[in-house]
This record gives structure tokens, sequence and C-alpha cells, in this order.
């Protein structure tokens, strides 16, 4: 799964990278080095066109991790659905209508996974006895694109709206995403067995086009070798933690396994 990345580009920055027709923005989003479920992220999408004869606008929007399906009773439904598996999200009641129309990109600099080390937590005391065996120990590891550029992973995008408010009130719609992930490629397949599904910049159009039905024919993962994985500090595993050296690498002699 995909639970944490960083994301500290500006939108005039995601603006020229993605071409994007009209930054749908209130205010920009703040730098985070520790993205996390229900925090609002930055979505590239495209909105279908309102006359025959006009074009799809390119948006750059603020939305919310964790998908919200239009028909759900309750918003809090998104804290589960961070995610969606590429194998099953055109089957899914949840996503398939999202993936049909409702596809986007979600920029990010990188994001982090946990590796299970052999080494052991300290045993956890519970009724004043300790436990027979600590816990493995979980190092994280940022992983990049080796050239330093943004990645794009696959999302889908949902408009939530809110029972409680009036039909006409402009904040009634809840813009929420998912996140699309695949098995993780060899070279990464020891740290996590998944990974978010990269989208390459030749096949952004084709998967921001709104216009084009989804089908298995989207859902392929990017080509492996352009991704570097190095081991950072525990301090991410905390999401009150915020910092751009919560990316920096760490000496492998510090790492936990």
């Amino acid at each position: 799964m995909c639970g944490r990345y960083a994301s500290s580009r500006q939108p005039d920055e995601l603006a020229e990278e993605f071409e994007i027709d009209e930054l749908r923005l209130q205010e920009p989003l703040t730098e985070s080095y520790n993205v996390a479920p229900t925090d609002d992220v930055y979505a590239v999408l495209e909105r279908p066109p309102r006359e025959d004869d006009a074009s799809s606008e390119r948006q750059l929007r603020s939305v919310r991790w964790g998908l919200v399906p239009s028909w759900a009773k309750d918003v809090k439904i998104g804290n589960r659905m961070i995610n969606a598996r590429m194998e099953t999200v055109a089957e899914k009641p949840a996503y398939r209508r999202a993936f049909a129309k409702r596809r986007c990109l979600l920029p990010a600099d990188g994001y982090f996974e946990w590796y299970a080390t052999e080494a052991k937590d300290a045993p956890s005391t519970a009724s004043g006895s300790a436990s027979a065996k600590g816990k493995p120990r979980k190092q994280p590891y940022f992983i990049t694109p080796k050239d330093g550029g943004v990645l794009a992973m696959a999302g889908l995008y949902e408009l939530w709206p809110d029972p409680a408010k009036a039909e006409d009130d402009p904040g009634r719609w809840l813009w929420s995403c998912t996140v699309i992930t695949t098995e993780a490629e060899d070279s990464l397949g020891r740290i996590h067995d998944r990974m978010p599904l990269m989208v390459e910049r030749e096949r952004w159009d084709e998967w921001l086009d709104p216009t084009r039905p989804g089908d298995v024919g989207l859902l392929t993962p990017a080509a492996p070798g352009h991704l570097e994985a190095f081991p950072v500090s525990t301090l991410v595993s905390n999401v009150r933690n915020d910092g751009r050296e919560l990316i920096e690498p760490l000496p492998i002699e510090e790492a936990g396994g």
C-alpha cells in the first residue's frame, strides 16, 4: 500500500510540469514531507467539456486523500479507501465509476514504505508482564525518481455531496481521491510487495482524458528502473513530524536493516 508520501512542489511548478489550464485552488497547500491519509493533496485532473465543440480543461485542485464514493452515507468511509488495487479497480463498486471517467494524477516527490528488519523492538509489557517477543523493527525507506523529477501517481477522484449542507452551498461538494497500487517492481519488492501505479509522461493525456472509457489497457505499470530507494529517519513514522529532514538519506550503518 501507499500510506505516506512527500509533496513539496508549488502550484506554479506543477502548472508548468503538467500543462495546467486552470488553477482551481482557494490557496496553496503547505509543502509536506509527511503527507498522510485525510490530508488535502494536489490532484491533476481534466473536467469534461461543457459544450460539444469545447475541449477538456486540465485543472490543478486540492482534494482530500481517502476516496468517498458519491453514494456513501458517511464521509468516514474515505479513511479506509486511500488505495485502490490495480487488479480490481475496474470491478469494485467503490472505484469502477471513478475509473471510467474520473482519473487523476497525484504529484509527489516520492513515497515511503516500511521494511520489517530482523531486529526486534523491546518487548512490550501488559498487565505487568513482558511479552515473549518484541515486534520486528520497521525501517522506513523513501522511494523517489532517480532523476529528481516529479512522480505522477495514478489516482481516481470523486465528488461527494454533503447531505448536511444546502444544495446551493458552494462548499457542499467534497472532492476526494485514492492512489492506485500495483505489484512492486523487482528492485523494490524486497521493501514492500506493493507500490503506487506510476503514469509515464507520454501517457498522461490518455490517462486524464475524461472522454476515454476506463479499461484494462490504461492499467500499464511504468517501465522499471527509474526509482531509487534509501533508508530515512524513523521520525517519518509519526504523522506529527514534518520537514525536509524526513527524506534525507540515512547512513547505512544507522539504518535498522
